[in-house]
């Protein structure tokens, strides 16, 4: 790969997340601030993501595959997007939702659209491509610091940067080297990756598969209400802290090849799930002035919480399907997690929110200690049930 692509393909991962990481952290403390939403407003706003999730397959293996350049509709839908970005400053709650909905079925497409386009100009993925990915996470790391510093994360500012990057991308994707179209082979079942429903057979698959779907509950309530509890609570540059967790998670990522086969799958997952329970347990004890080390720990944890059950799960299910039908795999597994799991979960957690508020504020501790037993009840479920040999990967 020439180092002119190497250079625009890491400037497209750098602004694509972060665009994302921009707007969607901060968003439950804007909608507390200047639309003064409910729990389950706030926990819907979260929730189209989820949505988008679940419809974006079908758009990008129906649609965009097999009809247009990969960089040309990335292109459309991220100066499109921009404009719907500027448009959330300018609604009230109601408005604001559908906004939201119809940003998230633009730009969630743009994920698999970047990877496609990284991909097909990669001469070894599996090098390449984790060197390129990990601007993605930079992306991320700095959206969070330079909200943070600029102290705007209580305010619309933050969708107008977003606004700003999107724009951007959307010009650099026309000067992206050219994916064409794919053949048309894609229907609608494997557009969602039905062809993987044979794993189900697999009992310590289909066991792991509903635990990732009940972990995703606790996922939504770090996602959707972390920075308001932060910010609520009187912590000081509370975006910018809470890009440590994507520090942590840049970090465990690169232990996890050697300890998937050093350990085996089940510890892995296990070890994630138990950092999901103390997080928030340290969430619930921690406070601003003398327990503050309990808020850095509980971000801290992200790595081992996403890293060492979703990554390690995006792993074991490819390895379970094989080289057939992985790439459906890797599809059910997101529709289920980032789609069904996380869209439960941040209904739940916006009920959650609401049910423990007291006048402006909320009583935090209980609503932490909710998603600390959901995990624990996932904890031990997984336990009794998940009977499995180790599961080497290759290097």
């Amino acid at each position: 790969m020439k180092t002119k692509t190497g250079s625009l393909l890491a400037s497209m991962m750098f602004l694509e997340y972060f665009i994302w990481g921009a707007w969607y952290v901060t968003m439950g403390t804007y909608m507390t601030e200047h639309l003064q939403a409910s729990g389950m407003e706030i926990g819907a706003a979260y929730g189209a993501l989820a949505i988008a999730t679940m419809i974006s397959p079908f758009f990008v293996g129906l649609v965009a595959d097999r009809y247009f350049a990969a960089q040309k509709i990335m292109g459309v839908l991220h100066i499109i997007g921009a404009v719907l970005l500027f448009l959330a400053t300018r609604m009230e709650t109601s408005g604001f939702y559908w906004v939201v909905l119809g940003y998230a079925l633009l730009y969630m497409p743009t994920i698999a659209l970047s990877n496609s386009i990284a991909f097909s100009q990669m001469t070894d993925p599996g090098k390449q491509f984790p060197w390129i990915r990990v601007f993605g996470t930079l992306g991320w790391i700095v959206a969070g610091v330079t909200i943070g510093q600029m102290n705007i994360e209580k305010t619309a500012t933050t969708f107008y940067l977003a606004a700003s990057c999107s724009v951007l991308l959307g010009l650099l994707s026309f000067v992206l080297p050219n994916t064409p179209p794919k053949a048309a082979t894609t229907d609608a079942s494997s557009a969602l990756g039905s062809e993987a429903f044979v794993l189900f057979k697999d009992k310590p698959y289909l066991v792991f598969f509903i635990a990732a779907i009940l972990v995703c509950i606790p996922l939504s309530f770090y996602y959707g209400f972390a920075n308001t509890f932060l910010n609520e609570i009187h912590v000081a540059n509370a975006a910018s802290k809470m890009t440590l967790g994507q520090v942590s998670e840049a970090a465990f990522i690169l232990a996890i090849p050697f300890l998937f086969n050093r350990i085996g799958v089940k510890k892995m997952l296990l070890m994630g799930m138990t950092a999901w329970i103390l997080r928030y347990l340290f969430f619930a004890y921690g406070n601003a002035e003398s327990n503050n080390w309990m808020l850095y720990a509980g971000i801290l944890l992200h790595g081992i919480c996403y890293d060492f059950f979703f990554v390690t799960g995006y792993m074991y299910t490819e390895k379970k399907a094989g080289d057939k039908i992985k790439n459906a795999a890797q599809g059910l597994f997101t529709f289920a997690t980032y789609g069904v799991g996380m869209f439960i979960g941040a209904r739940y957690s916006g009920f959650t929110v609401d049910k423990y508020k007291i006048g402006t504020e909320h009583d935090w501790q209980s609503i932490w200690f909710t998603p600390a037993y959901i995990a624990l009840a996932a904890l031990i479920y997984f336990m009794l049930f998940f009977k499995e040999k180790k599961t080497q990967i290759s290097h």
